[in-house]
């Protein structure tokens, strides 16, 4: 308790304040560890959260790709479709969806704050026409590589084994942090690539249900150490069942989190209470 204290008031600000004008009533909030999670749509809740406000957003946003194809899932023929919020609307709705919930970001993103967005090629092209559009600098192209990827089965194309996430800071002029000794410690002592080999999520991390585009906590630890520092807060405004939350929580950041669907929020719920009973066990 005495750390995080230490980081609020260092930082001078808490999520807390941030939301005060949010018409909307939290799902839920845990005030010692700073965490919110609105059951809402997104452009319900970034319109109300003060602008240069928000150290960094991580954003995992629909990839209209549930077209009703087929995909692979543990050696079974599988739906590739995920939820209507998923369903593509044609490609100019497609942009000004895009368009839209980043402009915001940027809005609320603090001067040197950055943002990370994570796509396929079916959003992610537009998402980087996006991010140059408004003004953004983008910083890295993260090739993710999904260790064991599915097969493809229609035996058309290449298999698809990596997923793109964009770095990028709010505009030219900003100082964006990044914990380059740390990275460098991470990996042996040798600079970073912009290439990742993560594992998808682990069982541990789905045992009270996944989300159909769930991220391995690897991988947002990684990003938060890498751009944020302790006391920072992060935002995810399409963040499922949270795993951006319960990265955050582990090192000690704050964290604001958005999610349309309910029933991704109640496994967000039951994840975060598991990390609250493991962080008592360690004290």
């Amino acid at each position: 308790m005495t750390t995080i204290t230490k980081e609020k008031s260092l930082h001078q600000k808490d999520v807390f304040s941030l939301i005060k004008d949010i018409p909307f009533k939290p799902y839920f909030a845990e005030h010692k560890h700073n965490i919110i999670l609105f059951n809402e749509d997104c452009f319900n809740i970034l319109p109300s959260i003060p602008e240069n406000s928000v150290d960094m957003i991580f954003a995992d946003p629909p990839y209209f790709l549930s077209n009703g194809g087929f995909t692979c899932h543990a050696g079974r023929k599988v739906s590739v479709n995920k939820g209507k919020w998923d369903v593509s609307k044609g490609r100019e709705e497609n942009y000004l969806f895009t368009l839209r919930w980043i402009r915001e970001c940027q809005r609320i993103l603090a001067p040197n704050g950055t943002i990370w967005v994570s796509g396929t090629s079916h959003i992610i092209y537009t998402v980087g026409y996006v991010l140059q559009d408004l003004g953004y600098k983008i910083l890295n192209d993260i090739a993710w590589f999904k260790v064991n990827p599915p097969p493809n089965l229609s035996c058309r194309y290449f298999t698809h084994s990596t997923e793109t996430i964009l770095w990028a800071a709010k505009n030219k002029d900003s100082k964006h942090y990044f914990d380059y000794p740390l990275m460098k410690k991470l990996n042996n002592d040798r600079q970073m690539l912009s290439l990742w080999s993560i594992k998808p999520p682990s069982w541990e991390e789905k045992k009270y249900g996944k989300h159909p585009t769930q991220k391995p906590l690897q991988l947002l630890e990684r990003i938060i150490l890498a751009s944020t520092r302790p006391g920072d807060i992060v935002l995810d405004p399409f963040c499922g069942s949270s795993t951006t939350g319960i990265a955050a929580l582990r090192e000690k950041r704050q964290f604001i989190g958005v999610e349309v669907e309910e029933e991704y929020l109640k496994l967000s719920i039951k994840r975060l209470k598991d990390e609250f009973e493991n962080a008592l066990k360690e004290k």
